[in-house]
């Protein structure tokens, strides 16, 4: 997932990395510094580590209030300047005076989000609730700024290079998106709303992560825990004692509806308390539960997307995306819909089976599906999950396997660093060579779970590439892997591995960056596109070079054997309908949250779900949504409303350019430098279907993906 805040207020602010002494530059005003302690923030200068990567040995959680007051004052002013202009409007007064504003509020912005997202705390919490909707409001003060739009409207393109001419239709587009030409009644009206929003979906956020750490399951005698390994109980054991338990055994719970070890738990008393945990974890009428807070959102935002003339939010959403209406994104998931229900149907029947010759006297559950999947897979394909674990220690598939095939795909090469200051002590760094040998990137990752991390995996950037600004990229992906048990191996399971793949996917994506203007640069490109590049990465895990290179059993020290490799390969296309049913369905439940057209469609939370699932043929109670609506964090604090039905647009990308990269030779180089001039290193800086039409020859096609999940050969 590429990491989309809220607190990034100003999707078109560039960071101005040129040094801030509090003088004039082209676009900055002098602003007065009052504060004392502001000649010691960290936000106030650039870093002087390399490519500028933040100094976490510097920042403190009492920086980011005086860098928030400094920078919004700052780029306020920098913005009137703009705007009011007595000059003519020219492409380099405005459109390049706006990239190069905002230097201390984007820097400062930028780690705080960040560290909300990946290693947050009270104070963060509290500053994050309190600024989301002053940030909201600075936000509509550039984008309703009446003489700013006018300037930019009245920009002649003539003259400039495709990149210029493609900002100036970026900025037009996200002005005109926003509301500039509401009337003066109706943009106050969008203010409020967008300030409420704000802050509701900040709320959301923080209620779901105490929400997520306080519904994790104890249990107080091992016996329960039977299946589990004996590193799992001992880390069971020692989160126990970290939350004030010890003795017991505490299973923390993960962002998504199914949790990973319920493929393990043999007792079936104990599945049902860890998936119910997760189903119910906000939703007990507590100061936790997101209900009420997400009906009001789903009404601000049908609210705001009327005031903007539209019938829905999503309607307003996908205007700049590239399924451009919510009945081409709804038509691509009816075409995986219908197939992935009925697979799921057969695989539902299957587990049933199992159960019945094993005498079990029970109705398959939920709680149920992927302990007994896994052992139909076993049957099937002869394929055990804990016979493979023990080849995928983390460090090794990182270095061995995802940075190999960089290598090989790339030409990349990486460095370990343990001189830059990080943010928390597991995070690790690399810097990134290019095939040429020229430093490219700083990389950093954080694997682990932890209370103050958001659930699931994420890519962002610390500094973000751009020559007119003389910035390369410093990057982080985040994971919530289980942390093992002190001197113990970190083994996961093959679904991280390509978690792996994929969140790095996203960072290749944001290390090529080639634009100019940062506005346009990278991974800031559309949402149905953006996982793209991430998914195609994901391939690489099974590639035979690539799995023999980083498959090494962590004690033995010897590659996984062929005859496993082949297993993996057979049962690729195990239980896809049940993943693609529980994906799909939870990307039809955010569409049709953001196409109503009226309030009184939004009824409770719980009733209307169901109704939606139903609505959609989704009434195989076995096959939950990935996620349930009071905890689905992409949509209502994470930036993907009306959006996550990305996942699949880019998935068809993605299976389509694949099948061209596999009968084009496979891990070439001639192929990444292809991948990398048409996909990669554009940004969104070009015609994103045109790019792909350039990378395979055509107009994607469905069939690829619908192959790759076996639901056609």
């Amino acid at each position: 997932m590429k990491n989309i805040s809220s607190v990034l207020l100003i999707s078109a602010l560039a960071l101005n990395q040129s040094c801030t002494t509090m003088k004039k530059t082209d676009t900055q005003q002098e602003i007065p510094v009052t504060d004392p302690s502001l000649s010691s923030n960290p936000f106030m200068k650039k870093s002087k580590l390399q490519y500028e990567a933040p100094e976490f040995d510097k920042i403190k959680n009492e920086h980011f209030k005086p860098a928030f007051d400094f920078g919004l004052k700052q780029h306020d002013a920098e913005i009137l300047k703009i705007a009011n202009n007595p000059e003519a409007p020219t492409f380099e007064n405005t459109i390049v005076a706006l990239e190069k504003s905002g230097e201390v509020l984007k820097r400062a912005t930028i780690v705080f989000s960040n560290l909300t997202s990946a290693n947050t705390n009270p104070t963060l919490q509290a500053l994050d609730e309190e600024y989301a909707p002053i940030f909201a409001a600075h936000s509509d003060k550039m984008y309703l700024n009446e003489n700013l739009y006018k300037r930019i409207k009245s920009i002649k393109e003539d003259g400039l290079d495709a990149e210029g001419k493609k900002l100036v239709q970026f900025y037009k587009q996200n002005f005109e998106i926003a509301g500039a030409n509401l009337s003066a009644a109706d943009k106050e009206k969008l203010k409020q709303i967008n300030q409420e929003m704000a802050s509701l979906s900040t709320q959301y956020a923080n209620k779901l992560l105490e929400a997520r750490k306080q519904g994790g399951v104890f249990f107080s005698d091992a016996k329960e825990l039977d299946g589990l390994s004996a590193d799992e109980i001992e880390a069971a054991a020692t989160d126990a004692k970290t939350a004030g338990q010890p003795g017991k055994y505490l299973l923390a719970l993960q962002n998504t509806t199914q949790q990973p070890l319920l493929q393990n738990l043999k007792n079936r008393t104990t599945r049902e308390k860890l998936f119910k945990a997760s189903w119910l974890r906000a939703e007990k009428g507590d100061g936790n539960d997101t209900r009420e807070t997400i009906e009001k959102l789903a009404k601000l935002r049908l609210k705001k997307a009327q005031t903007l003339g539209k019938k829905s939010f999503a309607e307003w959403k996908l205007q700049d995306q590239m399924a451009k209406t919510p009945e081409a994104a709804t038509n691509l998931m009816n075409q995986i819909a219908t197939p992935a229900v009925e697979t799921a149907r057969r695989e539902a029947k299957d587990i049933q089976d199992l159960i019945d010759q094993q005498k079990g006297g029970f109705k398959v559950e939920p709680w149920d599906w992927n302990f007994y999947a896994e052992q139909v897979r076993k049957a099937k394909y002869d394929l055990d999950e804990n016979q493979i674990k023990p080849y995928f220690e983390v460090t090794t598939v990182l270095e061995k396997g995802v940075f190999y095939a960089a290598e090989k795909f790339y030409g990349l090469t990486f460095k370990k660093r343990t001189d830059l200051p990080v943010y928390h002590p597991d995070v690790v760094t690399y810097e990134v060579f290019d095939h040429d040998g020229k430093s490219i990137a700083i990389y950093y990752l954080d694997f682990y779970t932890r209370d103050s991390k958001n659930g699931g995996a994420w890519m962002s950037n610390f500094v973000e590439q751009s020559y007119l600004l003389g910035t390369k990229p410093v990057i982080v992906n985040c994971y919530n892997y289980q942390k093992p048990a002190p001197g113990k191996p970190s083994l996961i399971s093959y679904d991280d591995v390509s978690t792996m793949f994929h969140e790095f996917g996203h960072s290749i994506h944001g290390m090529f960056a080639s634009q100019k203007y940062p506005s346009l640069s990278g991974t800031s490109v559309p949402r149905d596109f953006v996982e793209f590049p991430s998914q195609i990465n994901e391939h690489w895990a099974l590639d035979p070079i690539v799995l023999k290179n980083y498959a090494i059993h962590y004690e033995t020290k010897q590659p996984i054997p062929q005859a496993l490799v082949e297993k993996i390969k057979k049962a690729a296309t195990f239980n896809q309908g049940y993943m693609t049913t529980e994906l799909v369905s939870a990307a039809a439940l955010d569409m049709d949250w953001h196409t109503v057209t009226s309030e009184s469609q939004l009824i409770p939370v719980l009733d209307f779900e169901k109704q939606s699932l139903a609505s959609h043929g989704f009434t195989l109670a076995t096959v939950p949504p990935r996620y349930h609506t009071p905890y689905f964090a992409h949509i209502w604090g994470g930036g993907y409303s009306a959006g996550y039905y990305a996942y699949l647009w880019s998935e068809t990308l993605d299976n389509d350019a694949w099948e061209w990269i596999k009968s084009n030779g496979g891990l070439t180089r001639e192929n990444g430098d292809r991948f990398r001039k048409y996909i990669l290193s554009v940004g969104n800086s070009v015609d994103l279907n045109q790019a792909f039409r350039d990378f395979t020859g055509h107009d994607p096609d469905i069939k690829p993906l619908l192959r790759n999940r076996g639901f056609i050969k």
